[in-house]
């Protein structure tokens, strides 16, 4: 029998490609996946009161799948293509051979293949932030039809307008996604909440979490997926990345301890949401700026993180009859609008003039206003950078609250956005016909025939 010859590895590599850059970017696209499929979609399904479980983390579970066919037939060429105008690239599939195995155009050492799925990852998980928003009333069938339209003439125009060619590339300061994921996730959130309408009155009175572990335990493959998030940006294993890891989970724990303390002074108990709620303000926060900071500036963004996000959203919002008004479930606008730009504006005051040149050797960003004054004595440059951030964060709001109102209104003159009431009553059972926690529960007894076979096993223990 004739067995077919082993490749030799170096054949199978193309002389561009790097293979330390493509073991570590297929590792950090999985690590940001697995931030929405499984964390977040533990997260939400934990996060929410028992009667919207599934439905809570079933809106996460379709999102992703639906942003992938979505990404690979029309939305990564329109985010990062060739240029049809000034906010988006030219629609088109990005599934051949020819293209997936060839070097980007960005020059990065790796198949455009990586480059593909990583961006895809990213674009999955804004609409999954974007969700939280949402939960506990969004009709499920209107959630199906929004995905596709909101990634598409959203997403899509951010991602290019900064990142991928647009009219703000070589302007706006935005290291792995503090204006294009979150704070586009959370301004659209919030205007989807506004149009869809709040929750049941008796839920928006009452909704604790329905199992607090589960939460933590979605919340850390949020946490610990973040190394991919900004250690994936650069597309290479080098200096920048570590330094952007190091600098995203001190900014984190920083972050998180503050709003801990902050609950314990204000409200003189440690909250357990709380405490993943300055967690998320962190990640957030560091995000446009994790490998362009000093080590000492990620802290005092973990400072600011931990205390601007907490003071917006339990103080503010519940002075604000205007914050009252739009019932956004999961407080999104504040740990992801309102820290994606704050960590913008502060990357514009702490970015490092020698590392912006690491990561972007071809482009005039910045330096940051405290190294203008502090080394370069240029007060104007740093000004000029922090007007072209707060330009770059004015772009994604008013398109966000532009673009998701036009497609709500859209949808809703076919779909209604919102459950109907009796719908609303019952959660999960009445959208899915499932129920989480089922097993045993509502008055139900164990089958005789398991008593029987458990009833030994629990003797032989007690007689232990």
């Amino acid at each position: 029998m004739n067995l077919p010859l082993a490749v030799n590895p170096d054949e199978a590599s193309r002389e561009w490609m790097s293979k330390g850059d493509n073991a570590w970017q297929l590792t950090a696209t999985t690590m940001v996946c697995m931030q929405s499929v499984p964390g977040l979609v533990i997260l939400y399904g934990s996060m929410v009161k028992k009667k919207w479980a599934v439905n809570s983390a079933f809106m996460a579970f379709y999102a992703f799948a639906m942003v992938l066919v979505c990404w690979v037939l029309w939305g990564h060429n329109m985010a990062f293509g060739k240029k049809m105008s000034p906010f988006v690239g030219k629609p088109h599939a990005a599934l051949t051979d020819g293209f997936l195995l060839e070097q980007p155009k960005t020059g990065y050492q790796v198949p455009n293949s990586d480059y593909v799925f990583y961006q895809f990852a990213f674009a999955a998980i804004t609409v999954v932030l974007l969700a939280g928003s949402l939960l506990g009333r969004m009709n499920f069938y209107a959630w199906m039809v929004f995905v596709p339209l909101w990634v598409t003439f959203s997403y899509t125009i951010g991602a290019f307008s900064i990142w991928g060619g647009g009219f703000l590339e070589n302007y706006v300061i935005d290291y792995a996604g503090g204006f294009v994921i979150h704070l586009s996730s959370g301004v659209a959130g919030f205007t989807a909440a506004y149009w869809v309408g709040p929750r049941h009155s008796r839920d928006r009175q009452n909704f604790p979490p329905n199992n607090i572990i589960h939460m933590l335990g979605g919340a850390g493959f949020l946490w610990l997926g973040w190394t991919g998030f900004n250690g994936g940006a650069p597309f290479a294993a080098g200096t920048i990345t570590a330094l952007a890891i190091v600098n995203t989970h001190l900014c984190t724990a920083t972050s998180l301890l503050i709003w801990v303390s902050l609950d314990m002074i204000f409200y003189e108990k440690s909250s357990v949401i709380g405490a993943v709620q300055g967690m998320i303000t962190g990640l957030v926060c560091i995000t446009p700026g994790a490998g362009l900071v000093e080590p000492w500036g990620a802290f005092i963004m973990g400072v600011m993180s931990g205390s601007i996000p907490w003071y917006t959203m339990m103080v503010l919002h519940r002075r604000s009859a205007f914050f009252q008004s739009v019932d956004d479930t999961l407080g999104v606008f504040h740990t992801h609008a309102v820290a994606g730009v704050l960590g913008g504006v502060l990357s514009g005051i702490l970015a490092k003039p020698d590392l912006l040149k690491l990561m972007y050797p071809t482009n005039n960003y910045g330096p940051g206003l405290f190294y203008s004054i502090w080394e370069m004595k240029q007060l104007g440059h740093g000004f000029r950078q922090i007007c072209f951030q707060l330009l770059g964060a004015a772009f994604i709001s008013v398109w966000n609250v532009i673009i998701t109102t036009v497609i709500c209104l859209l949808i809703s003159r076919f779909i209604d956005l919102r459950m109907d009431e009796e719908d609303l009553e019952v959660g999960d059972d009445a959208v899915h016909g499932e129920e989480a926690y089922a097993l045993w529960g509502d008055g139900e007894k164990m089958k005789k025939s398991l008593r029987l076979r458990i009833r030994p096993r629990l003797s032989y223990f007690c007689r232990r």
